[in-house]
């Protein structure tokens, strides 16, 4: 497990099991304590029921701990793939051609890109969960497309319109430069850790990392089972709290912003990043966890988001005057 989604997400597919009275999923130690009634079934025969469910979301249980081992080897293709994608992004930037990154502000085409690594990270298992569970549930009754258009639906407004609130919640704090530097290093500093979390090398990094409070992420899993016709758009729209750190790293530069229509737009364009991958989860059982590239790509990503992370920490430390420029474009 990487982060409280994977937490969140492994407890609520357990959970659904008749069979189970109780689950506790805890980051520390990467440990499920399982308590239900399963018969006259051997430990085996439990684990293998419970990795039934599990599986198609990239987890596996076994009854003894399993050592982590770190595959070094990933970063002789992550490291240069990475440094290409981060030569190219500067490339467009100089000739410009594209406005990913900013001196003073994260893009809409950086909050697209962060977005599109998002949706294929750990940290976004959760609505990936949701919408391989809503897909099967409504599947079963004939109706594929409309759940679909729904929940995406709802999850572009709702980030639209939620990320537009909370630009104006930061124009009535008058931020001020001050203000604005330490939600700006904050961005900067929650890139860093799930950068640093997806290269899987520092488990204490976990812990690091900001999520919703639990009983919100519980509250929303219990929709999934709530057969309503408008279940799929009600989904879409709580997605937005979600624990999702990337989520939090674009909603805290949104506050930052205040201003209604940048942070409505800044929110819009994350969303849009993670639309092709979580529409693709839709209508199939995709998950990036199964492929055996799966840790080089992770690594790959989480280099390209160190990259980001530490480009904002230096530039908000050049707003305040602390260091002079370093980059310059």
């Amino acid at each position: 497990m990487h982060c409280k989604a994977c937490v969140l997400l492994t407890e609520s597919e357990l959970r659904d099991l008749p069979e189970i009275k109780s689950v506790i999923a805890s980051l520390d130690g990467n440990s499920v304590e399982v308590v239900g009634n399963f018969g006259e079934q051997d430990m085996n025969e439990v684990i293998d029921q419970l990795n039934q469910k599990l599986k198609p979301h990239g987890y596996m249980l076994f009854q003894e701990k399993q050592s982590q081992k770190i595959r070094w080897s990933d970063f002789k293709i992550a490291v240069p793939v990475s440094l290409v994608f981060i030569a190219l992004f500067i490339f467009l930037q100089k000739v410009g051609l594209v406005n990913l990154i900013n001196a003073s502000k994260i893009s809409y085409g950086t909050a697209i890109f962060i977005g599109l690594i998002a949706s294929i990270s750990s940290c976004m298992a959760v609505v990936g969960g949701l919408v391989l569970s809503m897909s099967a549930s409504f599947a079963q009754t004939g109706d594929k497309i409309r759940p679909q258009v729904l929940f995406h639906g709802g999850r572009l407004a709702s980030f639209f319109i939620l990320g537009g609130v909370i630009g104006i919640l930061g124009s009535t704090f008058e931020l001020g430069g001050t203000g604005t530097f330490i939600l700006s290093f904050l961005v900067a500093l929650v890139l860093l850790i799930l950068g640093i979390n997806l290269l899987d090398i520092f488990p204490w990094a976990k812990k690091l990392q900001p999520t919703m409070p639990n009983f919100i992420g519980k509250h929303i899993q219990g929709l999934k089972s709530t057969n309503h016709i408008f279940t799929p758009l009600l989904l879409g729209i709580v997605t937005f709290f979600l624990p999702c750190g990337f989520t939090q790293s674009m909603q805290i530069y949104a506050l930052s912003t205040g201003s209604f229509w940048t942070g409505a737009f800044v929110m819009l364009a994350f969303a849009l990043g993670t639309l092709p991958v979580l529409a693709v989860l839709s209508f199939s059982s995709l998950s990036i966890h199964k492929k055996a590239q799966s840790g080089i790509f992770f690594k790959t990503a989480g280099l390209i988001v160190i990259f980001f992370g530490v480009f904002n920490l230096i530039n908000s430390l050049v707003i305040i005057g602390l260091i002079p420029p370093i980059f310059n474009f």
